[in-house]
C-alpha cells in the first residue's frame, strides 16, 4: 500500500492551521524512588495523563492517513483526536543526555525497562525491582510512551489512543472485516477480535456478506459452515445471548481447527491517527518542549524510537508511509531501532485496520504483515510488477538513521532474509548508508528464563540473552545520531554461504529433535483494487498467489549458526540454540513451528554419555577442561564483541556470573 492523495484536498489552506499539540493534562505526577539519583542524570520524575492533538487534513504530510478527509474537523479545520501519554524524564532535565527515547508500546505495554534494565515488567514502574539496574536512566534518556492503538486490551495501565471515527459525508460508512482464529480446547464462542483486543462489532448479523469458514491447515480448502449452524453471540448457561463482538458455533469449535469469520462492521476508526499521534508529540517535545512537562526546548536534541516485534513493524510501517516528516516539514525520529520485526508491517494504516494482527505459523493467517515491499530500496516482485521499497518515499532529508535487529526465530517465522536478499533469494541486496542490520545468533524472538523449560514447543524454549548486546547497539543509535559510527552490520549473506535456503540446512541428527525444514511463508495477497491506492480492504479473504522464497541462516556441525553477532555463551556453547521449535501434542499441529520460540538442545555432560545418547556433538566435559577454561573463553569472546561495539565494558561481570551459573546447572551430577 502506498501513499493516496485524494485530488480534491491537495491544495492546502492558504495560512494552514498547523498540527499540534492542543494540551497535555496531567494526571499524574511523582519522583521516581523517592528521589533516588541514577549517576549523572540525578533523580527522576513520572509524568501521566492524556495529550490533545489536532491534525490539518488538508496538509500533504497529513493525506498519507487513511480517511483523514472523512473525519469530522472542528471550527478550525481541524481534526481533533487525543491519546495517553507516559513520560520518565530527569527531573532536571539539563542533567539528562539530550536524546528522547519513545517506545512504542507492544499492544499499550511498556517494555523498555525490563528490556535494557532487566527489570521485571509492570505498566507502571514504581519499584526498584521495576526499574533493574537502572541503565537507561543512568545513561539520561528521557523515556516516553504515547497511547497509538485505539482496541488495546481494556486491561489497567494499558494506554491507548482515542480516534475520530470516518463516515461519508456524515453517513455510516460499512465494510469487511475478517476474524480468524485457532482454538487450543473445544469453545462454545469466540471472541471476533485478536486474543484479547477489542473487536469491530457486527453490524448487520443478517448481512449476506458474513461467512464463517473452517479448514484443517494454513493453505488447506476452506469449508463453509451452514449460516444455521453459527451466529454473533456468546452461550451463556446453555443459551445463545447476542453479542455483535463473538461468534458461536453449535457444537462448539474444535481444537487446533483453523475458523474463520468475514463479517461487515460500520464506523471505521482512523487507525492512522496512532502513528500521526506518536509523530506529533515527539515533534512538539523536541522542537517546542512542554514547560509543564519540565521539558524546556533546549533540552531536547535529538529524537530515538524504539518498537519490539509488533512495535517493530510499526516503525518499519511508519517510516514506509513517511510519518517521519512533520506537518511543518521537519525530521520527527533522528534514529530509528525496529527490534525482530523481521520483514513485518502490519494494520497500522487502513480502514478497518486491526493493529494487533500479525502473522504465525498457526495464528492470524493472510493478514497484510509480511507483504510486499520488504527491503528499503526499491525492488520489483517479479509477479505483479510492482516496483516499491520500505524508504523511497520518504524524503532524504527525512530519513532517520536505522537499526534492524532480528533473533533467529524472525528467519524462520517473519521473513527477516527479504529484508537483505533479492526478492527471487537469489543474492544480496544492498543496504542503504543510514541503515545497519543485526542478526543475534542461534537467538528466538524473546529470550526466556534460565533454566529453560519446554513450553509450547518439543523442546525447551531457547534462553541466549541478546539483550546485553541491545545495550551497546542502543548507546551506538544514540551516538551515531550525534556523528559517531556504529558497528557494522552482523547477518548472514548468500555469498559466502552463510544464508541458505531451508531444504540446505545441513542440521545434525540429533536424538529425539525433529529437524524438519517448515517455515512460515511470506505470502503474496491480493487485498482488492483499493487497498494500495486507498487503504481500503475490498477482499477478505484475500487471494493468495504462492509466496516470496526465504532463507534461514546456515549452521555448523554442532547445529549452532555460524554468522550474525555471537553472544560469548553461543560462541562457547554448552547448548545447540536454534531460532526454531515445532508445537508439541498438546499446543498445536507437531509439524508446524511453534509461534516465537527457538530451542536449547544441551549437550552431554560426559563423553560416555553423549555416546549413549547416540549424540554426534562433542560433551561438555570433551570441549572444557574446568569452569575456569569455560569462563576464559567466554570473556574472551565477550572483550572481542566490546572491542567491536556489540557489547559494553561495564557489562561483563555480570555476563560472566551469568555464564558460570549456566555452567553449574548443566554440569552439576
Amino acid at each position: 500500500m502506498r501513499r493516496f492523495f485524494p485530488i480534491l484536498v491537495l491544495v492546502a489552506l492558504s495560512q494552514p492551521a498547523w498540527a499540534k499539540v492542543v494540551r497535555f493534562e496531567i494526571d499524574h505526577r511523582e519522583d521516581i524512588l523517592a528521589g533516588h539519583s541514577f549517576g549523572l542524570a540525578g533523580a527522576y520524575e513520572k509524568i501521566a495523563g492524556t495529550v490533545y492533538l489536532a491534525v490539518d487534513p488538508t496538509l500533504e504530510p497529513n493525506l498519507i492517513i487513511t480517511d483523514i478527509t472523512k473525519a469530522p474537523t472542528n471550527d478550525d479545520g481541524l481534526v481533533e483526536f487525543s491519546a495517553e501519554f507516559y513520560i520518565l524524564k530527569p527531573k532536571l532535565a539539563e542533567r539528562g543526555n539530550g536524546s528522547l527515547l519513545l517506545e512504542v508500546g507492544n499492544r499499550g505495554g511498556k517494555g523498555l525497562l525490563s528490556f535494557f534494565n532487566f527489570g521485571e515488567r509492570s505498566t507502571d514502574p514504581e519499584t526498584k525491582e521495576h526499574f533493574g539496574d537502572g541503565f537507561l536512566l543512568r545513561e539520561g534518556f528521557t523515556l516516553l510512551w504515547v497511547g497509538w492503538q485505539w482496541d488495546t486490551p481494556e486491561v489497567a495501565g494499558r494506554m491507548r489512543m482515542f480516534p475520530s471515527v470516518a463516515t461519508d459525508d456524515g453517513k455510516t460508512i460499512r465494510g469487511i472485516v475478517r476474524s480468524d482464529f485457532v482454538p487450543r480446547e473445544p469453545e462454545s464462542d469466540h471472541s471476533l477480535a485478536d486474543r484479547n483486543h477489542i473487536a469491530y462489532p457486527v453490524a448487520d448479523p443478517d448481512a449476506p456478506e458474513n461467512v464463517l469458514t473452517v479448514r484443517d491447515d494454513v493453505e488447506a480448502e476452506r469449508h463453509v459452515v451452514p449460516r444455521s449452524k453459527w451466529g454473533f453471540g456468546r452461550i451463556a448457561n446453555g443459551e445463545v445471548v447476542a453479542d455483535p463482538r463473538r461468534v458461536y458455533l453449535e457444537g462448539g469449535f474444535e481444537p487446533f481447527k483453523i475458523y474463520e469469520v468475514v463479517y461487515v462492521s460500520e464506523n471505521p476508526p482512523l487507525v492512522g491517527l496512532g502513528p500521526a499521534a506518536i509523530r506529533d508529540v515527539t515533534s512538539h517535545l523536541k522542537y517546542q518542549g512542554a514547560p509543564d512537562l519540565g521539558i524546556a526546548t533546549e533540552s531536547i536534541e535529538r529524537a530515538l524510537a524504539f518498537g519490539i516485534s509488533q512495535s517493530g513493524r510499526f516503525l518499519r510501517t511508519f517510516l514506509y508511509y513517511g510519518f517521519n516528516e512533520d506537518e511543518r516539514h521537519r525530521r520527527v525520529f533522528d534514529g530509528v531501532f525496529a527490534h525482530v520485526a523481521g520483514g513485518g508491517r502490519g494494520s497500522f494504516n487502513h480502514r478497518f485496520a486491526q493493529a494487533s494482527r500479525d502473522a504465525h505459523p498457526y495464528i492470524n493467517f493472510f493478514h497484510p504483515t509480511d507483504i510486499f515491499p520488504f527491503t528499503d530500496m526499491e525492488q520489483v516482485d517479479f509477479k505483479t510488477g510492482i516496483n516499491d521499497g520500505l524508504l523511497v518515499y520518504q524524503k532524504p532529508e527525512f530519513l532517520p538513521k536505522v537499526f534492524y535487529t532480528n533473533s533467529s526465530y524472525e528467519y524462520w517465522g517473519r521473513a527477516a532474509s527479504l529484508i537483505h536478499t533479492s526478492i527471487d533469494a537469489q543474492e544480496d541486496a544492498n543496504l542503504l548508508d543510514q541503515v545497519r542490520i543485526y542478526h543475534f545468533s542461534g537467538s528466538q524472538h524473546g529470550p526466556t528464563r534460565f533454566p529453560p523449560r519446554r513450553t509450547i514447543g518439543r523442546q525447551s524454549s531457547n534462553p541466549m540473552d541478546f539483550r546485553w548486546s541491545m545495550r551497546a547497539l542502543l548507546v551506538a543509535m544514540e551516538r551515531w545520531t550525534r556523528g559517531g559510527e556504529p558497528p557494522a552490520s552482523r547477518y548472514g549473506r548468500i555469498e559466502g554461504g552463510t544464508l541458505v535456503s531451508p531444504e540446505k540446512l545441513d542440521f545434525p541428527d540429533l536424538p529425539g529433535v525433529d529437524s524438519r525444514t517448515r517455515i512460515h511463508k511470506a505470502y503474496r495477497a491480493d487485498y482488492g483494487e483499493k487497498f494500495r491506492s486507498e487503504g481500503i480492504v475490498t477482499q477478505e479473504p484475500p487471494v493468495i498467489d504462492g509466496a516470496y522464497p526465504m532463507m534461514v541462516p546456515a549452521v555448523d556441525a554442532d547445529g549452532n549458526e555460524i554468522a550474525g553477532i555471537e553472544m560469548p555463551e553461543h560462541a562457547v556453547p554448552l547448548a545447540t540454540y536454534t531460532g526454531w521449535n515445532l508445537f508439541n501434542e498438546e499446543s498445536g499441529p507437531t509439524h508446524v513451528l511453534s509461534s516465537m520460540q527457538g530451542s536449547f538442545i544441551p549437550f552431554a555432560k560426559t563423553e560416555a554419555e553423549r555416546k549413549k545418547a547416540g549424540d554426534p556433538r562433542a560433551s561438555i566435559e570433551e570441549r572444557y577442561s574446568s569452569r575456569e577454561h569455560y569462563l576464559g573463553l567466554v570473556a574472551q569472546a565477550a572483550l572481542e564483541l566490546i572491542d567491536a561495539g556489540y557489547l559494553l565494558g561495564h557489562d561483563l561481570p555480570a555476563m560472566l556470573k551469568q555464564a558460570g551459573e549456566h555452567w553449574d546447572y548443566l554440569t552439576h551430577p
